[in-house]
């Protein structure tokens, strides 16, 4: 564990219901979350509403497949007692919260996001002219304002959907962030952290408003992170007044990176269930076992004696992930020196599989085995990011000055 990284910060992050995970998911997504749980205050939901931005004509499989995706997310190591698992159609402060924010978000702002364009190119056999699939970028704004996240795991392709998130949450705070009083409110608030930290807050506030100093900037945001003894809203204040700001509702989360993981299907390409190249996360083992001796290789090897090029070979590419330096190795040699088989070169990589996932099927045996607790797991998970949505939802609300009762 990480003892530098602060407890309290809160990472958001979901995945729509698409049933079963194989092991692209797992290495690409599911191990940071293991990681990132220990180390964060993490909310990992289901993205049923967003399933139906692009299935909005057959939904009828999202419960089973719900159900299946979070035992797949427990066999993994994802803990309720130490992540927030939860639905998303189950907290409706969602929705709430993505239609207040829809009347201020321009239309530009939507169709400019780079993967409106290639969804819809990549699925036209689907009618996507809808408002659901141009507006599901903001969608995914409201899921993470509404927790108010730190930090948001994405990959590359991902960070223009947290920069959107950013704008809104900045064009939010700037329309509905100027309260009455605020200076006067924010001058009383610095009083209440004590006599040092107040000199401090100023001396910080003036370096970074004067000369532009980030430094001071970030030291004055660590300091007020660091207070325990003052209300939500004065700490809001007191961030927005740091900056020159009014008062920030929503703060604006930050992208962080995820390892760059292309998890290669037995095909050698990307493995995704629209190329049929997967491994179940549950592969049965005498089915894993098939898969892998089946997986294409070089075809220079046509024969036994024949010399290969592994960077030309699937299997290689798996390898690469299962395999340490003096495995890589030796799958190298041997193949270009044609010292063994491809079959020999496979049962290793086959051996290395079954062993990863071995304690993941028995897990998740134990889940399928007990869907009434994996169903309580996300009730009782719902309930709790329901919590935190309405304090968020409350906020906003009164911002915009008006009462939703």
């Amino acid at each position: 564990m990480n003892t530098q990284i602060p407890q309290n910060q809160r990472v958001v992050s979901g995945m729509r219901p698409t049933g079963k995970l194989h092991l692209g998911h797992y290495h690409g997504v599911l191990k940071n979350w293991v990681e990132m749980q220990l180390n964060y205050e993490c909310f990992f939901f289901v993205a049923d509403w967003h399933a139906l931005t692009t299935h909005y004509d057959d939904p009828s499989g999202t419960p089973q497949h719900v159900e299946d995706m979070v035992i797949d997310w427990l066999a993994a190591g994802i803990s309720p007692s130490s992540a927030t698992i939860f639905l998303q159609s189950e907290v409706p402060e969602h929705a709430e919260l993505h239609l207040l924010l829809s009347m201020i978000t321009p239309l530009s702002w939507l169709e400019r996001v780079p993967t409106y364009k290639d969804q819809q190119e990549k699925l036209r056999e689907k009618d996507l002219a809808t408002y659901g699939f141009l507006g599901y970028p903001l969608l995914q704004s409201a899921d993470i304002l509404l927790y108010k996240a730190d930090m948001v795991p994405v990959g590359e392709d991902q960070v223009a959907h947290i920069e959107l998130t950013r704008e809104v949450a900045r064009r939010f705070n700037h329309i509905y962030g100027r309260e009455p009083d605020f200076e006067e409110k924010a001058e009383a608030a610095i009083h209440k952290i004590g006599k040092k930290n107040s000199k401090l807050y100023r001396d910080l506030r003036k370096r970074y408003q004067e000369q532009g100093d980030l430094e001071a900037l970030d030291i004055g945001q660590a300091l007020l992170e660091a207070q325990q003894n003052i209300s939500v809203g004065d700490k809001e204040r007191l961030f927005g007044y740091l900056e020159g700001m009014g008062k920030i509702i929503l703060p604006e989360p930050e992208a962080k990176l995820t390892k760059a993981s292309r998890m290669p299907g037995l095909d050698g390409q990307k493995m995704s269930k629209s190329y049929g190249n997967t491994i179940g996360l549950r592969e049965d083992p005498d089915v894993l076992d098939e898969k892998i001796r089946k997986m294409p290789t070089d075809p220079a090897r046509a024969r036994l004696t024949d010399p290969g090029n592994p960077e030309k070979c699937p299997v290689f590419e798996l390898h690469k992930v299962y395999s340490d330096d003096s495995r890589l190795q030796w799958v190298n040699e041997g193949c270009r020196n044609a010292s063994f088989g491809c079959l020999d070169c496979k049962k290793p990589l086959i051996e290395a599989v079954q062993e990863e996932m071995q304690p993941i099927r028995e897990r998740a045996q134990m889940f399928e085995n007990d869907r009434t607790a994996v169903r309580a797991i996300i009730s009782e998970g719902s309930e709790a990011a329901r919590d935190v949505a309405r304090e968020t939802l409350t906020d906003v609300v009164e911002a915009m000055r008006f009462s939703n009762q």
